[in-house]
């Protein structure tokens, strides 16, 4: 909120409570109603685990389960359920994250890769941008042949407001090394993550 004669609180010096208080009576409600007197304290904490992976360090995440293999078959963790919040709008975005990438002599603990999605999922985001945060930076710390992300999300920015279109969904991928380079690699993988269990 910009300093005014009317609004003379900076950013500096106002609460988080102080902000979510002033945007509850811009829309026209009163903030001292019951339901509404704690909704400063809520909001603050919901916000707060909602974007905790800035506190994280992406890279040591996965550095700290480096396993050294004789194994170059393609690894895919697939379902990872992911939820983000739109940087737009602050509304939220879910879906399903898929994952795989081809070693070169060093694998990820399995477990290290949902949680990878969950460090850059927990900003505000774009699905552009974390199909790709995810994709380079397992590239970066493993140096595989290869790394594919493809994430399919479902945005409330898109259906709750604007277009309202309640089924819509978007899909985004980033393609590294041979999922890049290779069609019988990247035909693969993406032929792996539509097959789902038991055939549904």
């Amino acid at each position: 909120m910009k300093p005014s004669a009317e609004h003379p609180t900076t950013l500096t010096s106002a609460s988080f409570e102080d902000l979510v208080q002033e945007m509850i009576v811009r829309l026209g409600e009163d903030p001292h109603r019951e339901g509404l007197q704690q909704t400063p304290q809520r909001v603050r904490k919901s916000l707060q685990f909602l974007t905790r992976g800035y506190t994280e360090d992406p890279e040591a995440l996965l550095k700290g389960a480096l396993f050294t293999v004789d194994y170059d078959e393609m690894v895919i963790v697939k379902d990872i359920e992911m939820f983000s919040l739109c940087e737009h709008h602050l509304l939220p975005f879910f879906g399903k994250v898929h994952v795989a990438y081809i070693p070169k002599g060093k694998v990820i603990g399995l477990s290290k890769v949902p949680r990878l999605i969950e460090l850059f999922s927990r900003r505000l985001q774009i699905q552009e941008r974390l199909t790709t945060q995810i994709a380079e930076t397992i590239q970066k710390v493993i140096e595989p042949q290869g790394v594919a992300v493809v994430i399919e999300a479902r945005h409330l920015c898109m259906m709750m407001r604007g277009v309202e279109k309640q089924h819509s969904s978007a899909v985004t991928s980033s393609m590294l090394g041979c999922f890049r380079n290779e069609q019988e690699t990247r035909t693969e993988f993406l032929s792996l993550i539509r097959n789902r269990a038991n055939g549904v």
